[in-house]
């Protein structure tokens, strides 16, 4: 019995240490990876650069023509003829519509002849008054009926030039449904009239930038419909009140339109050039990293370990290693961001695979694919 027991001790003893060894291999196996050197992470860097940047105000407008109307009739009647077709550029004065106008011709006519006859009664009747055969009574009636005959041949001509409808200024006609023979009354709509070159983008700027908004400074505006054209005009209007709703003041900028590509009722993005240039170290927003404690960024240095110095990438380059720091954020444009403190120019800076990244983690830098870092950025969909 003792012999038996023994035994089985000694098969536990002879397991336990089989256990034992088992993790000390494997412990002695994780020293070992952990000692060797790890891959290299791969980044894209760039230099931080010095770019000089011009400050600016930015808001989303709508265009709004120079001069917009909608051409009608001022007195009823028939169409007689058209003289434009839709789409037209017209010029101040020129002639639109003619409606009929026989019947007011007619009357026209009749009036102009009384008013001969009135003429005619005068000249004899001061001719009688100076052989003293007629009261200066009749004579001041005889001059009274003139004038009265004259100003009704001046409203019949007035009517019969209501009828002649003409463009009040130059512009660009747009679609017409008038039609010769259709009646027309008054008001009804012969046509739109815009003048569109140049053309007006209004927008709104809040209350703190209204400070650096000046009349004549220069306004640039993108459109989607041509994503690769800017249209260039001045600032031209401030308006003297703020919305008490939205503490936003309106403003208005006169846009160069000489090809007439910009319409009314189109958005546009507007940006206003305001104050001196700036010179700032610009970096792609990928590079940064923002944290509740502040923004960083990766900068690839040398090595600081004599080991980690001699090792190189598969061109035979030496790797680098990455430090954190603590950087100052400024304005932004477009893809870039500016960086006020915590860069000297000329710093090699990671600008993507830094999620990777802790202090002292080797880096390999692979710029094949570079993030955008474009001041004007264009939608990437095709």
């Amino acid at each position: 019995m003792r012999k038996r027991m023994l035994i089985m001790v000694l098969c536990v003893v002879l397991l336990v240490g089989a256990i034992a060894g088992v993790k000390v291999l494997d412990i002695m196996k994780a020293i070992k990876q952990s000692q060797a050197p790890q891959p290299p992470v791969v980044v894209t860097a760039m230099k931080v650069a010095t770019q000089e940047w011009q400050p600016q105000l930015s808001a989303v407008g709508s265009l709004r023509a120079v001069r917009g109307v909608d051409v009608t009739t001022e007195i009823a009647g028939l169409v007689r003829s058209l003289h434009f077709k839709s789409g037209d550029d017209v010029k101040a004065g020129a002639l639109l519509v003619r409606l009929n106008a026989d019947a007011d011709i007619a009357q026209l006519d009749a009036l102009a002849a009384a008013a001969d006859l009135s003429a005619t009664t005068l000249t004899r009747d001061r001719a009688q008054r100076a052989a003293d055969a007629i009261s200066q009574a009749q004579l001041d009636i005889d001059s009274a009926d003139l004038k009265s005959k004259q100003a009704q041949v001046a409203g019949q001509r007035a009517t019969i030039d209501k009828k002649t409808i003409r463009a009040p200024f130059s512009g660009r006609l747009g679609i017409t449904l008038v039609n010769p023979g259709q009646y027309l009354n008054p008001g009804d709509k012969v046509a739109t009239l815009q003048t569109i070159d140049p053309i007006f983008i209004d927008f709104y700027l809040p209350q703190q930038q209204i400070s650096a908004a000046k009349l004549g400074q220069t306004v640039t505006v993108r459109n989607d419909a041509y994503p690769d054209r800017t249209f260039g005009g001045k600032l031209t209007a401030i308006d003297p009140k703020v919305d008490t709703a939205t503490r936003n003041v309106q403003v208005e900028a006169t846009i160069r339109n000489d090809k007439k590509l910009l319409l009314p009722g189109m958005y546009g993005r507007a940006a206003v050039d305001a104050g001196a240039k700036q010179r700032y170290l610009t970096l792609p927003q990928t590079a940064i990293t923002y944290n509740p404690y502040g923004a960083t960024v990766f900068v690839a240095v040398a090595p600081a370990k004599p080991e980690d110095k001699a090792r190189k990438d598969e061109q035979g380059k030496p790797l680098l290693q990455a430090r954190q720091v603590f950087v100052t954020t400024g304005p932004t444009r477009g893809d870039q961001v500016a960086i006020l403190k915590g860069l000297e120019e000329g710093a090699l800076v990671v600008t993507s695979g830094q999620l990777k990244l802790k202090n002292g983690t080797l880096l390999r830098v692979d710029n094949a694919h570079p993030p955008l870092d474009e001041a004007s950025p264009k939608p990437q969909e095709q």
